[in-house]
C-alpha cells in the first residue's frame, strides 16, 4: 500500500490532490456517523478489555521522541567543533538523523496542536454535558481539543519517519502506531474521526519533512524518476571499518 520512495503516499500528487481531499472528507463523514456508537461502546467495555489499550496508549506521547532526539542533535552539533575527519562526519550525520526524527515527529505534533485549538471539539469526556459535536473554537482547554488526535499523529508520524530511514522497521512500527491510534477511543480520549484525522496529519507531516530534506540534499536524494531514496550513511560505515581494522 505504501511505497516509501514515492514523493507522496496513496497516489497523492499535484493532479490527484482534489480527489485525495474529497476521499478524506468522505471517510471523515462516514466515521462521524459512527462516532457516538463507537466511542460510547468502547468506553463501556469491561475494564479487562480496556486495560491493554491504557497500557499502550502513552506510546503516542511525543516527549519520549522529541526530548532525546533534540538532546542528541545538540550533542552531535557540539561534538563537531573539536572533531576532525571521519569522526566529525559521523557527528554531522548523527545530527542530521536526529534533526530528521525530531522534525518528522514534531511537525505533525505542531500541526495537530494548532488544529485542536482552531477546531475546539469536545472530547468524549464532555459527551454527557455537551454531546459529540460541541465546539469551543480558539479559546479552549484540553477538554475541547479532541480533533485531531495528537497521539495518533505522533505514533503514525514516527512510523513513517523511521521507515524512511530504515524501511524494514516500517511495517511493525506502522502496526504499532495504528494500534496506539485506535487505543485512543476505548481510553475515552478521542472519537474515531479524531483518530483518523490524526493519522493523516502524522503521515503527511512526515512526508513533508522527508521531501524538504530531499530538496536540500540532506539524508535523502531524489532520483531522475522522482523517487526519493536515503543516502548511504557512509561516515558510520567508514568508522565501523576502522574499528574492525
Amino acid at each position: 500500500m505504501f511505497d516509501l520512495q514515492k514523493p507522496w503516499p496513496l497516489g497523492l500528487d499535484r493532479k490527484s490532490w482534489p480527489i485525495f481531499l474529497a476521499a478524506m472528507v468522505a471517510i471523515l463523514a462516514l466515521l462521524a456517523s459512527i462516532d457516538i456508537w463507537a466511542s460510547r461502546g468502547a468506553i463501556g467495555w469491561p475494564q479487562d478489555w480496556r486495560a491493554p489499550f491504557f497500557a499502550i496508549t502513552d506510546y503516542g506521547l511525543s516527549e519520549w521522541v522529541l526530548i532525546p532526539s533534540l538532546a542528541l542533535l545538540l550533542l552531535a552539533r557540539l561534538a563537531m567543533f573539536p572533531l576532525k575527519g571521519v569522526p566529525r562526519l559521523v557527528a554531522l550525520q548523527m545530527a542530521l538523523v536526529s534533526s530528521f526524527v525530531f522534525l518528522g515527529v514534531g511537525l505533525p505534533g505542531l500541526l495537530t496542536n494548532l488544529l485542536k485549538r482552531l477546531v475546539g471539539r469536545g472530547r468524549p469526556t464532555e459527551f454527557e454535558a455537551s454531546g459529540a459535536f460541541s465546539f469551543q473554537n480558539l479559546l479552549n482547554d484540553w477538554t475541547f481539543q479532541s480533533f485531531p488526535s495528537g497521539h495518533s499523529a505522533t505514533a503514525v508520524g514516527l512510523a513513517f519517519t523511521i521507515g524512511f530511514l530504515w524501511p524494514r522497521a516500517f511495517v511493525p512500527l506502522l502496526i504499532l502506531g495504528v494500534t496506539v491510534a485506535i487505543s485512543r477511543v476505548p481510553v475515552g480520549m478521542h472519537y474515531p474521526t479524531d483518530v483518523f484525522a490524526g493519522c493523516v496529519v502524522g503521515m503527511l507531516g512526515a512526508y513533508l519533512v522527508r521531501n524538504f530534506y530531499a530538496r536540500k540534499g540532506w539524508l535523502f536524494r531524489q532520483r531522475p524518476d522522482g523517487r526519493i531514496v536515503r543516502k548511504p550513511l557512509a561516515a558510520f560505515r567508514r568508522l565501523a571499518q576502522r574499528a574492525w581494522a
